[in-house]
């Protein structure tokens, strides 16, 4: 892909200063997806982009060039960025990581792209950002090719049973067991998470243990900056909604 021949629906994910008046852009795009655009001149006095280039303000955007990264020809915020404070805010700065390091650069996930609008107005909306954090996880999993049936034992194909036990293994699903440990989980857990519908709070934390534990393979060791961020400034506030 050289060029975008029209204007595209983007999301700045990530900006980094470049020389003395530049910006290197990681954006989110609807039919491109993840791309890095240098912006010329973006940092200077007289840039109409000045304030535009930011985080979470939905932008159209216009592209040239080969290789990995392209230049900048025309942006244009769509409307005012989204409203996030707090937590909420820290919650949309993890989202765009998560994109920024799991997402392939230039592959259309366009499906994905609305999931990613869809949380980030919720985030702009509700007091607590678990359960739409918990149902982009989802969505970005699924939009990977992370195929996990919560609904069926993966030993007998039998639905699932609310009040039994069923313990996690990679590549194979969830299968009936005693056992009690970080990989096992409540067929009511396994109904909600299927659902995305969370209506207690033991089923929400299912849920954030569940993803945590899909997601590890795709982000390796490296720790999520977001989330170190998160923790340092909100330790002595809150702890339980950690990302």
């Amino acid at each position: 892909m050289s060029e975008g021949s029209s204007l595209q629906r983007c999301f700045v994910l990530h900006r980094r200063p470049y020389s003395e008046s530049s910006l290197i852009l990681d954006v989110f795009s609807e039919e491109y997806g993840r791309l890095t655009l240098m912006s010329k001149g973006a940092r200077s006095k007289r840039s109409s982009l000045k304030g535009a280039l930011q985080p979470f303000t939905p932008l159209l955007m216009k592209w040239s060039g080969k290789g990995g990264m392209k230049t900048l020809r025309q942006a244009e915020p769509i409307s005012l960025g989204l409203p996030l404070n707090g937590i909420n805010l820290y919650s949309a700065m993890y989202v765009n990581e998560l994109l920024a390091r799991v997402v392939e650069p230039e592959t259309p996930y366009p499906a994905l792209f609305h999931d990613y609008l869809h949380v980030l107005s919720e985030l702009a909306q509700v007091d607590n950002p678990e359960p739409p954090l918990r149902r982009f996880e989802l969505a970005l999993l699924s939009a990977l090719g992370y195929g996990v049936d919560f609904l069926h034992c993966a030993g007998t194909d039998e639905p699932v049973d609310p009040e039994m036990t069923y313990r996690y293994r990679e590549q194979k699903g969830f299968i009936a067991s005693v056992r009690r440990d970080n990989l096992t989980f409540r067929g009511d857990e396994l109904i909600a998470i299927a659902e995305r519908r969370f209506l207690t709070k033991e089923q929400l934390k299912a849920a954030k243990r569940f993803t945590r534990i899909a997601l590890k393979p795709y982000l390796g060791g490296k720790p999520l900056k977001s989330r170190e961020l998160f923790t340092l400034r909100t330790a002595p506030i809150v702890r339980s909604t950690e990302k």
